[in-house]
């Protein structure tokens, strides 16, 4: 029956879906909001899982209940703060707070604060909780440190050969008894599996503080070294901190430069291309009305949906024809709006349909 689902979804019409997957969101948050308050009970009765077992309500999660164990984390840690401040249970109900939320929040919270830092936190995305535990819990800036990684551990490279018959006095090998093994005709290499990498880090340590964390190569730390003995007199500590927020303000003011025409001395606007009247009669976008374009919509999709949503996207911004071009638009700052990709393409489709619907050019028969 479960594997009938995918095909109901997909029989449903666009409005359907739609509202369908609206109910389903609200059954889900209720549905979470029950296990989290039945975990706070459990919580409390800790020989209830005891006796089937289980040495704490984490392993009756992962085990008994089959909840990963990030999600079983989210829940317990949900259950015990509802359990402190009660009022938490609301802020789910609602939607206005997600478990992730309770998570990063529920160690700042205190009976003198909670009603007010859980008001504040109502429908901010978890980027601006992270900036409300930093201003409730602020942490000193992290010490510079610049230091060279150890070498990540070389793997053999597994080989696999052709299966050797056996023969008198001495024993068949298989594929999987070979290791380093020379490469021989008709072999397939088995490649060395990459060792995972860290994600670089970006956290927020206090009000308008934050701590980055990332690796460069050797290429990149040489030129560090280098600014740092050539930046001696502005900056005598060689903090790369300072070195690297000089490089940003340097390559943010190029690329959007390069990217939305922005310059410190814009010149008029002129014809983009000789023997056309301006920025009316071409489709690329001049300068100026980039510029024009990207204050007007403060870097962000300007997409706004029929209920009045306003898409958030701010990246793969393209410059959008409000009228299309091809219906006489011009590339003017009041016919021009910045689009994320999917709604430049969304309204494209709205005007000319999707390229799915185009008929396609019937090629010539050579006679």
């Amino acid at each position: 029956m479960n594997t009938n689902m995918l095909a109901v979804a997909s029989s449903l019409s666009d409005h359907d879906l739609l509202d369908r997957l609206s109910a389903l969101a609200g059954k889900e948050r209720e549905a979470s909001l029950e296990l989290v308050a039945h975990l706070a009970a459990l919580d409390a009765r800790p020989s209830l899982y005891a006796a089937r077992g289980f040495g704490s309500l984490f392993n009756y999660c992962t085990e008994a209940l089959r909840l990963s164990e990030d999600a079983a984390c989210n829940r317990i840690v949900a259950a015990r703060a509802c359990l402190r401040f009660p009022a938490i249970l609301e802020s789910l109900a609602s939607g206005a707070m997600s478990l992730t939320s309770v998570r990063l929040l529920h160690r700042h919270l205190t009976p003198e604060n909670h009603q007010d830092v859980l008001a504040r936190a109502g429908g901010r995305s978890r980027r601006e909780i992270e900036a409300l535990v930093a201003e409730l819990a602020p942490r000193p800036d992290a010490p510079t440190s610049v230091r060279k990684l150890p070498a990540p551990p070389m793997r053999p490279l597994l080989r696999t050969v052709p299966l050797v018959a056996a023969t008198p006095g001495s024993p068949a090998m298989t594929a999987g008894e070979v290791t380093g093994a020379a490469e021989t005709p008709g072999s397939v290499p088995r490649p060395t599996p990459h060792p995972p990498t860290r994600r670089p880090i970006i956290e927020n340590t206090s009000p308008e503080r934050y701590r980055v964390q990332f690796t460069i190569g050797k290429e990149s730390h040489d030129r560090l070294r280098r600014l740092q003995a050539l930046l001696r007199r502005e900056i005598p500590n060689g903090d790369p901190g300072a070195i690297v927020e000089r490089a940003l303000a340097l390559l943010l003011e190029k690329v959007e430069g390069a990217k939305v025409g922005a310059t410190k001395k814009p010149r008029p606007s002129r014809p983009i291309r000789p023997g056309t009247d301006g920025p009316t009669s071409s489709r690329d976008v001049a300068r100026d009305v980039k510029r024009s374009a990207w204050r007007r919509d403060g870097g962000q999709c300007a997409f706004v949906s029929a209920d009045g949503h306003r898409c958030t996207e701010r990246a793969f911004l393209e410059f959008h024809h409000v009228q299309p071009h091809a219906l006489g638009g011009p590339a003017t700052a009041d016919n021009i709006s910045l689009r994320c990709r999917r709604h430049n393409q969304y309204e494209a489709e709205l005007v000319f349909g999707r390229r799915d619907d185009v008929p396609k050019a019937i090629a010539p028969v050579n006679a």
